[in-house]
């Protein structure tokens, strides 16, 4: 793999420093313990602290700094080509009341950053999906009228402000874009000020339903609640076997900057070429940090190496001004039907609720389970409920269903039969890992940079999945369920909430022999 450009830093991670919280180390009893510190369970806490309730918001790493941390934080309705298939789908009342909640979630986010004087770089902007080929027009125009009739500015048009020609666009006005960071880190400050709890480092490995519901933690830690939120982007409890209706896909991201005059003006995206998406934002005088974002994949499927390189590639030749600065990868789910869940947990679920499967478009959708999920709690009800209600199953789902479930079998059975991915430990470079079969067990074993080899199980600890390496974020990912772990076995993203456990190589006491 040649040298990859830019940073491996996400560049909302690298601007806005967020400060420190305790992890929770004794019992706590609140109203409502929020799992998750993203920008569901950050909007979510705060719209409960707001409406009154004692609240514990929980997260295992740090707030804002998972994969909301790595978004490409476009505000918008306009989810490519959703419309047309919502109607098909849920009807045209069923597409209304998604284009409205989505839209109200942007109106909604300009209101409160006025409020709270944040400053968090908002931009009003259309928003474009767009295609270069001209056997795309006809969906194209389709997908205006459908996005119309749902209640949005959407209107076909064939010129936009990206430096290379389209074939047509669907351009929906009133979009906008913002710093996620510095939104959702002032709203942490505003919560913690109005007597909310914050709580870092703080992994929930187990939840019991009853009357009041209580938590444990990776540490020992007790939280007694009355109502538990799950907003950990993929749910880390199984019971609702919600994962059978989750396919998860990772995207890459380059950021370059360009001269202010050069910038496109708008948000774009396309379905071709395996997904690009362009916007920009400020990036200090007289420049803007040109943000592209494609290559979408499967976690532990392909090279990601060569991905990165083919973004970067596209990147230089279709905005040849433009020097590359950054890179980092985001993660989501999706759901068989294409709309999230935000709803209680499961059908028996009286206290227990989830946000989920934002299928790429966690901003709107974060800002949504807030104002949902605070409205079930406090027993009120917003015209959109029932179409974000989880525990809905569809007709149409039934062949998406299948496909996710194939392939995860696919993954779960092949890869056991593979007879290993290298053939000894020592055929793996410095800085690369694989999972190598020794004695009849498997071992994921990463090579650093010094030679130096660790090993771990192969195994992902959600449901035992064969996890695979990720060559250019140097991660193991089950490409089951998503799970992500650090070369050392600890967790990155769930579902999984247990480490993959260490094993000792051939020749050491105990080897994976």
């Amino acid at each position: 793999m040649t040298r990859l450009p830019g940073t491996y830093e996400s560049y909302w991670m690298e601007t806005a420093e967020g400060p420190r919280h305790p992890g929770l180390t004794d019992r706590l009893e609140v109203d409502v313990a929020v799992v998750g510190g993203g920008i569901a369970g950050i909007c979510t806490a705060w719209e409960l602290v707001r409406a009154g309730r004692s609240v514990a918001l929980l997260e295992a790493d740090r707030v804002a700094a998972g994969v909301t941390g790595y978004t490409t934080a476009k505000l918008s309705a306009q989810h490519g080509l959703i419309y047309a298939q919502l109607r098909k789908s849920f009807g045209a009342v069923g597409a209304r009341q998604y284009g409205r909640s989505q839209q109200e979630a942007v109106e909604y986010v300009e209101r409160v950053a006025a409020e709270l004087g944040i400053d968090c770089d908002l931009e009003r902007l259309p928003g474009y999906v767009y295609a270069e080929s001209t056997e795309a027009v006809d969906q194209l125009k389709a997908e205006a009228d459908a996005a119309r009739e749902a209640g949005l500015a959407a209107s076909f048009v064939t010129d936009t402000g990206l430096p290379y020609p389209v074939a047509g666009a669907v351009r929906v006005e009133g979009q906008a874009q913002f710093h996620p960071r510095k939104y959702l880190l002032a709203l942490v400050a505003d919560l913690v000020g109005r007597g909310g709890k914050v709580y870092e480092r703080t992994r929930v490995v187990s939840l019991d339903e009853g009357e009041p519901c209580r938590l444990t933690t990776e540490a020992g830690a007790e939280i007694v609640a009355r109502d538990v939120v799950v907003a950990t982007h993929y749910p880390v409890f199984d019971r609702a076997l919600l994962f059978s209706r989750l396919e998860p896909h990772r995207e890459l991201v380059v950021a370059a900057t360009v001269p202010a005059d050069r910038d496109p003006g708008g948000m774009y995206i396309t379905q071709e070429q395996n997904t690009r998406s362009v916007r920009t934002a400020p990036y200090g005088e007289n420049q803007r940090l040109l943000i592209v974002t494609g290559e979408k994949f499967k976690p532990g499927v392909g090279e990601v190496g060569e991905r990165y390189e083919r973004l970067a590639a596209w990147t230089e030749e279709r905005f040849p001004f433009a020097r590359i600065t950054h890179r980092w990868a985001a993660q989501d789910n999706t759901t068989t039907d294409q709309v999230p869940y935000v709803g209680r947990f499961h059908p028996g679920a009286r206290h227990v609720y989830v946000a989920t499967g934002f299928g790429g478009w966690g901003m709107s959708n974060g800002v949504i389970s807030g104002q949902l999920l605070t409205a079930r709690i406090t027993g009120e009800e917003l015209p959109w409920t029932s179409l974000y209600d989880p525990r809905r199953l569809h007709p149409r789902e039934t062949s998406s269903l299948l496909k996710v479930q194939g392939s995860v079998l696919k993954h779960f059975v092949g890869d056991r039969l593979r007879a290993s991915h290298v053939d000894s430990v020592e055929d793996i470079a410095p800085g690369s890992g694989a999972v190598v079969r020794v004695g009849g067990r498997r071992c994921a074993v990463y090579r650093d940079e010094s030679g130096t080899a660790h090993a771990v199980s192969a195994r992902c600890t959600h449901l035992g999945c064969l996890v695979h390496f990720n060559d250019a974020e140097r991660a193991w990912e089950c490409p089951c369920h998503g799970s992500r772990f650090d070369t050392d076995g600890s967790v990155i993203q769930g579902p999984a909430v247990r480490p993959l456990e260490p094993r000792p190589l051939p020749g050491e006491a105990g080897a994976c022999d």
